[in-house]
């Protein structure tokens, strides 16, 4: 298995059709083929074992994916906002390197040791003006073909190790070959350094979709590129689709060729995927849970799995539009206790998954699989009796009241049931009787009102008293990051008068 042998096939059916558009810049699948091959040369004969990009989304994304595949070097998409010791300290782990980089940084990151800095248009000039080599590439399913560092948003960032058959088993097990058709065009607009990013690129490749990348992203951006490509499938984060639908405002949506709109990476509100619904009325909307450590997907909540929730009156189906949908089918999903124990249907615990995608790998540090190849995800969530998974949130973000555990998931959950709350976030802060407290930052709907007493009763006559915030506060908006992370340790902090 390598992920070249999926370039391969799309211009082996369609090399004369765009594969990749940024603006004014494109390549056809025979362009990017020959691009790669050109780089993989290049890259092969510098001495350098891993090939990294420090930019936002370009046509030097995908050249640089697949020339590493060629030349068997990882692929390395670093976080383009990183600075100073942050970077420094990632640049040190892939030594000896070559990077790729943004013209206007190019000229400082060259002092770096161990680095061979390439700006981005002379790389791309570069592989543009030569021509695919003789040399096959390896065909070893073990072969490194990403490393992505984590967000870091408990800790050090960790490198995830994705091999060339986890990657390789997700696109074959969720995406048809040649499915799409010359007209079918996928927005882009999450950064190269997600693993969003790359599944973005590799499935669109494998079906024959046209790639448009949107480098930097605004809603007001985003909604021209989708208009002016005519853009047919995209992929957001669930703060990306709520900007998007704050911009139209009253006006029409305005995108008749928009027919699949997936969204994942963090917590998507109730009122924000059913307010898209209707303002997006013939699209199909779909949910997608992965992680990083999992080549991408893991479940997905599909169109009519959406439609059927949202048009429902019963409380257990209606509760799906807020769930992760159903495990893929080359996968298994299991909820287990801190003992290890398999839970039953509607049972708290933390999801674990297993199957050929998994990884579960991190650079220089033991397996994170079991002996049964499980991978412990570290996030807590349930399975309702039809299967379909629900997320919570960390399992590091559980809150320890008086020895008992919290699950700050739940608590949202119903908080985000009352009408006029918009977006929650439920934290531990520290508190001398019980060792930690419930406390809530809370976004009211445009418009809507409601007193901290208010919720607070309203979460007590559903839940145990224990589980009521006794500290809530209003903000006009909660701290995500770029990939649509909830900030929840900054929030514990400014809850905690620590900030």
């Amino acid at each position: 298995m390598n992920l070249m042998m999926l370039l391969e096939m799309a211009v082996s059916s369609h090399g004369d059709r765009v594969a990749v558009r940024c603006g004014d810049e494109q390549l056809t699948y025979s362009e990017l083929f020959e691009a790669a091959g050109a780089a993989a040369a290049d890259l092969a004969n510098s001495g350098a074992e891993h090939l990294a990009v420090l930019d936002v989304s370009s046509p030097a994304v995908p050249v640089g994916l697949f020339a590493s595949a060629w030349a068997g070097r990882p692929f390395v998409p670093l976080n383009y906002r990183l600075t100073g010791g942050e970077l420094e300290s990632l640049l040190e782990r892939i030594r000896p390197s070559r990077l790729v980089a943004h013209d206007d940084r190019a000229g400082d990151l060259a002092a770096h040791t161990g680095v061979q800095v390439v700006a981005r248009e002379s790389f791309l000039r570069d592989s543009r003006g030569g021509s695919a080599p003789d040399s096959q590439w390896s065909m070893d399913p073990d072969a490194i073909a990403i490393l992505l560092f984590t967000s870091g948003t408990t800790g050090a960032p960790k490198a995830a190790v994705l091999r060339h058959k986890h990657l390789v088993s997700y696109i074959l097990g969720s995406v048809e070959f040649g499915s799409a058709s010359e007209a079918d065009a996928s927005l882009v607009s999450v950064p190269p350094y997600h693993v969003a990013g790359m599944a973005s690129i590799l499935s669109s490749v494998y079906s024959g979709r046209r790639i448009v990348q949107l480098p930097n992203f605004t809603a007001q951006a985003w909604l021209e590129t989708a208009r002016a490509e005519r853009i047919t499938h995209a992929f957001v984060v669930p703060t990306m689709l709520s900007r998007i639908i704050e911009a139209l405002g009253d006006e029409p949506a305005n995108l008749p060729h928009l027919r699949s709109a997936s969204y994942g990476g963090g917590k998507m509100p109730l009122l924000v995927i059913e307010k898209a619904m209707r303002v997006f009325p013939g699209v199909d909307f779909t949910n997608a849970y992965g992680l990083t450590e999992t080549s991408s997907t893991i479940s997905l909540l599909g169109p009519d799995a959406h439609r059927a929730a949202a048009a429902s009156e019963d409380p257990a189906v209606r509760r799906r539009l807020t769930s992760a949908g159903i495990p893929l089918p080359g996968l298994a999903v299991e909820i287990r206790d801190a003992d290890g124990k398999t839970l039953g249907p509607d049972e708290r615990g933390e999801v674990h998954v297993r199957g050929e995608q998994v990884s579960g790998e991190y650079l220089g540090r033991d397996a994170g699989l079991d002996a049964d190849g499980w991978f412990p995800t570290r996030d807590g969530g349930w399975l309702d009796a039809e299967g379909y998974l629900f997320i919570e949130g960390r399992i590091d973000d559980v809150i320890v009241r008086g020895g008992e555990n919290l699950s700050p998931g739940e608590i949202e959950a119903v908080l985000l049931e009352h009408p006029a709350v918009a977006d929650c976030a439920v934290v531990g802060i520290p508190d001398i009787q019980w060792g930690e407290a419930v406390a809530a930052a809370v976004v009211l709907s445009a418009g809507a009102s409601a007193s901290a007493e208010e919720l607070k009763s309203w979460v007590k006559n559903r839940l145990r008293s224990s589980r009521t915030p006794e500290q809530i506060e209003f903000r006009h908006e909660l701290p995500y990051n770029e990939t649509g992370k909830l900030l929840r340790r900054q929030i514990r902090a400014e809850l905690a008068g620590e900030a």
